[in-house]
């Protein structure tokens, strides 16, 4: 018997193919859309925090080529793709966490001589900036894109559902009162919001969309069986 799971997220074409290979359907969409700004990055910081992929797409949206070639930048960042986009783009990682918690006090600890300028969306988290407020370190704030959710009504025939930030799981619960189904969590701040509305919470080893599917293959696996 196959497993049915709904993603908050359009997988790219390799990733919805460890679910089918797996024989485990999969109905996707975005819970949340993503508006990118075009505000100008301050020149004065060379000290960059990126919390997200959609961070770097936003910065390198904005950012003149030949300005990021000719000036060299240390990127200080949350997750291995968001490091392997910017290394990808010649841009120089010098610290990378899982969780924006760990990079706080990272920077805190190692790097309170230099002064940040931290990139975000509009509804960032609070664990950086009020660390480093809390430690002294000194940063200015940027907001570079904007999340809109995307609020659709689902059956509830889903035997589980793929979750990867707080915000979407906000936008999922407004039109939809699921109690009853897996709720597989990429990390430990969206296992935290989905604890409000769910009971059985699975959540990556890592926090990447991969090891999110592994644990949906895994769970589907012990359930065949």
């Amino acid at each position: 018997m196959s497993m049915t799971v709904l993603s908050t997220k359009i997988l790219t074409a390799s990733q919805k193919a460890m679910l089918t290979n797996a024989n485990i359907q999969v109905v996707e969409y975005n819970a949340i859309h993503i508006e990118y700004l075009s505000p100008e990055i301050d020149p004065n910081f060379k000290n960059i925090i990126f919390t997200s992929q959609n961070t770097v797409k936003a910065f390198l949206k904005t950012i003149n080529p030949q300005y990021l070639k000719n000036n060299s930048y240390s990127a200080f960042c949350v997750g291995e793709k968001t490091r392997s986009i910017l290394e990808k783009n010649g841009i120089n990682v010098m610290e990378m966490t899982d969780y924006g918690a760990e990079l706080a006090k990272i920077l805190a600890d190692k790097h309170s001589n230099k002064t940040f300028l931290f990139l975000c969306g509009d509804k960032r988290r609070n664990e950086i900036p009020s660390y480093l407020t809390k430690h002294k370190v000194a940063f200015k704030e940027q907001t570079l894109y904007q999340n809109t959710p995307n609020q659709l009504t689902f059956d509830p025939d889903f035997d589980g559902i793929l979750f990867f930030s707080p915000s979407g799981i906000q936008s999922f619960m407004t039109k939809n009162n699921f109690r009853n189904f897996v709720a597989f969590c990429i990390g430990t701040t969206t296992a935290a919001e989905a604890k409000k509305y769910v009971k059985k919470i699975i959540v990556a080893e890592k926090p990447t969309v991969e090891h999110v599917l592994e644990k949906v293959i895994g769970y589907s696996k012990r359930k065949i069986n």
